[in-house]
């Protein structure tokens, strides 16, 4: 990574509840920060992360709160 840059790289999946599908990524930041980069379909309900985060590492990307995203516009839980 070049130092005088903002770069990431992908350090786990986020798989989606039908446990096959990556719906998104956690990407490492040069800067340290941990951020979260959907597919094309955007926020969706993560059943688990692979390779699995360290407890500080889900913390930060509030791993809790992707396993609870709400259906776009509906106001439910996805089932």
């Amino acid at each position: 990574m070049n130092e005088d840059e903002v770069e990431g790289v992908a350090i786990a999946n986020l798989i989606g509840t039908d446990e096959r599908s990556v719906v998104g990524w956690v990407y490492r930041w040069n800067t340290g920060a941990l951020a979260v980069r959907w597919n094309v379909s955007g926020p969706q309900r993560v059943s688990s992360i692979q390779p699995d985060l360290c407890d500080a590492e889900k913390g930060e990307i509030d791993f809790d709160g992707l396993k609870r995203i709400r259906r776009r516009g509906s106001g439910k839980d996805r089932p």
